[in-house]
C-alpha cells in the first residue's frame, strides 16, 4: 500500500497525533525515535537500524550512557539558569518544563534513576544548592559566570562606598554639631564679667582684651564654617554620584533599538522606556507599533535629540539630572550641555559622551 498524499485527511491525521509528547515507554532514545503504540515500537525494534543502534551501544555502554547523562545536566541547567535564574524553585517544576521539549533526553537513559537522586548529585558536585523540605526537594543555581561576578563584585564595591560615605557624612554631621556647642559655650564667656571685675582692673583689661580677640576669631571661624560646610555637602554629594556604573538605562527615556534578533520589525527603531527591571534591562514601549519589548541595555543605545532640546544625564557626576543639549562635538563623539535641574543648576559642562545622556520622551 503506497503512502497517503501529504494532503490526505489520512495524512493530516497522522501529523497532528505526531505533535506533543507521547508515551515514555513507546520512545528509543538510542536511535531518538518517538512511536505512537505499542505496535509501533515493536517493529522498530525489529528494524535493522535498531538493531545496528544496539550493536554500536554493546561495543562501548558506558560511553553512550555518559554522552546521554552530560547532555541531560547540561540542558537542565541551562534551563534552570535561563528560566529561573538564581531563584529557589522546586525540582519538579523545573523537570515539567524540561520534558515538555519533545527532543529532551530522557532520564532513563542517564546514569540517574530517579529525579531525587540527579538532584542530590547536583548539590553534592556543587551545580546548585538543594534542600529537602516536607513538599520534596527545592533547587537554587549557583551562577559562576564571570561576567555575573564582576556585576556582583561592582554591586558589593558600589554599597561599601555608600556605606562609607554615609558615614563621612555622619561624622560631618557629628563635627558640625560639636562645633555648634563650643560656640555656645563661648558666648556664654561674658557671664563672668562680674567675676574679674572682683580681681581688679589690670585683671579685668586683659579679660576685655582676651574675649575680643575671642570674639574676632569666633566670628571670622564662623564664617569659614558657613563656606567650608556648604562646599563640603557639594563634594560629597559629587562624590555620590562620580562614581561610573555600568547600568545606564533610566524610565522615560528614548532608546534605540541595535540588536537584528527581533527582526527589521524593531531594528534601529525608537522607544520609550517605561520601566526598568534588575537595573540591566527595561520594558521599552516602540513609538511606531506601540508595541512591548523586554530588553537588554546591551541591545540598546541612547537617542541624540535636536539642539536646545531637554535631555537626561545617565552617568558620570551629574547622573539623575535635567539638562539642554547646547552643541555637539562629532569628531570626539561628545556633546555640551547646560544643567537644567539640582545646585548646580545653569552650569555648563563639556566632554559629555553620546552614550551619558539621551533625549527624553
Amino acid at each position: 500500500m503506497g503512502k497517503a498524499d501529504f494532503l490526505s485527511p489520512k495524512a493530516i491525521s497522522n501529523r497532528i497525533k505526531s505533535k506533543g509528547l507521547q508515551k515514555l515507554r513507546w520512545y528509543c532514545q538510542m536511535c531518538q525515535k518517538q512511536c505512537r503504540d505499542e505496535n509501533g515500537f515493536k517493529c522498530h525494534c525489529m528494524s535493522e537500524s535498531h538493531q545496528r543502534q544496539l550493536l554500536l551501544a554493546s561495543e562501548n555502554p558506558i560511553k553512550f550512557m555518559d554522552f546521554f547523562s552530560q547532555e541531560f545536566k547540561n540542558d537542565f541547567l541551562e534551563l534552570l539558569r535561563r528560566r529561573f535564574g538564581t531563584k529557589r524553585v522546586h525540582n519538579n517544576i523545573v523537570y515539567n518544563e524540561y520534558i515538555s521539549n519533545r527532543e529532551h533526553i530522557h532520564m532513563n537513559s542517564t546514569q540517574w534513576e530517579t529525579l531525587t537522586d540527579f538532584t542530590k548529585w547536583l548539590g553534592k558536585e556543587g551545580y546548585c544548592k538543594v534542600d529537602e523540605t516536607p513538599k520534596g526537594w527545592y533547587l537554587q543555581y549557583i551562577d559562576r559566570d564571570p561576567e555575573t561576578i564582576r556585576r556582583q563584585e561592582e554591586l558589593e564595591k558600589k554599597k561599601k562606598q555608600d556605606l562609607d560615605d554615609e558615614e563621612r557624612s555622619a561624622k560631618f554631621i557629628e563635627e558640625q554639631v560639636r562645633r555648634g556647642r563650643e560656640g555656645k559655650d563661648e558666648v556664654k564667656f561674658g557671664e563672668t564679667d562680674s567675676h574679674f571685675s572682683s580681681l581688679g582692673p589690670s585683671v579685668l583689661q586683659a579679660a576685655a582684651s582676651v574675649k575680643r580677640k575671642e570674639s574676632g576669631h569666633a566670628s571670622e571661624t564662623k564664617e569659614k564654617k558657613k563656606k567650608s560646610a556648604l562646599e563640603e555637602i557639594i563634594e560629597i554629594e559629587e562624590k555620590k554620584k562620580s562614581v561610573r556604573t555600568d547600568n545606564w538605562l533610566q524610565p522615560d527615556i528614548v532608546v534605540k533599538v541595535i540588536t537584528n534578533q527581533l527582526g527589521e520589525k524593531y531594528y534601529k527603531k525608537k522607544g520609550v522606556v517605561k520601566r526598568v527591571q534588575d537595573k540591566y534591562a527595561a520594558v521599552v514601549k516602540m513609538i511606531d507599533s506601540g508595541d512591548k519589548l523586554k530588553l537588554d541595555q546591551s541591545h540598546l543605545e541612547t537617542v541624540i535629540p535636536a539642539l536646545g532640546k531637554q535631555v537626561l544625564v545617565l552617568n558620570g557626576a551629574h547622573r539623575e539630572t535635567l539638562a539642554i543639549l547646547d552643541s555637539i562635538d562629532e569628531k570626539n563623539f561628545s556633546a555640551r550641555l547646560i544643567l537644567d535641574s539640582g545646585p548646580l543648576k545653569g552650569k555648563t559642562i563639556d566632554g559629555i559622551p553620546y552614550e551619558d545622556f539621551s533625549k527624553l520622551a
